[in-house]
C-alpha cells in the first residue's frame, strides 16, 4: 500500500480496496505490506546515495518549476535558496535502454527526463525510491503497469543499479482513455468498480486487452473468468499498445 503522502490518505480506503480485490477473486501473496512502515529502508537506501555522492539538495518549489518540462539541474551545485530542501538523485549523462514485454525495446536520455526527486521538502520520501525499495524487499521479479509510467522506468533502474539491486522485468499495459481522450481514472465521469458486476468488468477488461473472451464469460463466476483468462493470456494481442477507448 502506497501511503507514504499522509495528507492524501483516506480513512478506510485501504481496507476497501483489499475488500473490492477479493471479490473480483484477486489475491495476493503474504502479509499485505504498507509504505508507512517501511521508511527505515528508505533511509538507509537514501543515506547509500548521498554517501556515494550521487544527491543533491534542491530548493526549488513547483513554481521555480516548468510543468511538464525536465529539471533543469538549478540546484546541482548548490540550493538556490535558503530554507526547507527536497533531495534529488542525479542522473547520469547517458542512456537506458531496456525490454518491455509489451512496448518492445524502449531506449531514454537520462538528460532528457532530468534529476528525480526521492524525497520531498516535507522530509517525506518519493515515489521513485520508495517503489525501488519495495520491489527489492519484497523479491518482485515483474512488474506489471500502465504505459504512462514507462518514462518512469529509466530513473528506476538507475536507482536500481546505483543501489545494487536487481532490475525486474517490465510489462506496461496500455492505458484506458475516456471518448475525448484523457485518462479514464483521473476523469471524473469515472465510476467505481461495481462488486456485484464482478464477472462482466473482467469480462470488460479482458475485452478491453484484445484476449477476445466468449460472450458467454461474462455471466460466469469470477473464479471461472480468471482461470479462462489465465489459460488464454496473450500479450501479442497488444503489442506496442499504450492507450485504449472503451466503446459505448
Amino acid at each position: 500500500m502506497e501511503d507514504l503522502d499522509a495528507g492524501r490518505v483516506v480513512a478506510g480506503c485501504s481496507e476497501a480496496m483489499l475488500r473490492t480485490l477479493e471479490t473480483f477473486g484477486l489475491t495476493w501473496d503474504g502479509a499485505v505490506e504498507y509504505q508507512s512502515a517501511r521508511t527505515q529502508h528508505y533511509a538507509e537506501a537514501l543515506a547509500a546515495l548521498r554517501g556515494r555522492g550521487l544527491t543533491f539538495e534542491c530548493s526549488c518549489s513547483r513554481s521555480d518549476l516548468r510543468p511538464g518540462r525536465a529539471y533543469p539541474g538549478t540546484c546541482r551545485a548548490g540550493p538556490r535558496h535558503r530554507g526547507p530542501t527536497a533531495t534529488r538523485f542525479r542522473v547520469a549523462d547517458a542512456s537506458v535502454s531496456f525490454e518491455d514485454r509489451v512496448q518492445g525495446r524502449c531506449r531514454f536520455e537520462l538528460s532528457s527526463l532530468g534529476d528525480v526527486l526521492i524525497r520531498r521538502r516535507d522530509g517525506g520520501f518519493a515515489y521513485q525510491l520508495a517503489v525501488v525499495v519495495d520491489d527489492a524487499l519484497q523479491g518482485v521479479s515483474d512488474v506489471v503497469r500502465g504505459a504512462d509510467l514507462l518514462d518512469n522506468t529509466p530513473w528506476q533502474i538507475q536507482l536500481q543499479e546505483a543501489l545494487g539491486l536487481p532490475t525486474p522485468r517490465y510489462a506496461h499495459l496500455p492505458v484506458v482513455l475516456e471518448p475525448r481522450q484523457g485518462k479514464l481514472s483521473k476523469s471524473r465521469g469515472a465510476l467505481a468498480l461495481d462488486p456485484e458486476s464482478a464477472s462482466r468488468q473482467l469480462y470488460q477488461a479482458l475485452t478491453l486487452l484484445r484476449q477476445m473472451p466468449p460472450a458467454t464469460l461474462k455471466s460466469e463466476p469470477t473464479t471461472t473468468v480468471l482461470e479462462w483468462g489465465l489459460r488464454h493470456w496473450n500479450l501479442d494481442r497488444f503489442q506496442g499498445l499504450k492507450e485504449v477507448t472503451p466503446r459505448g
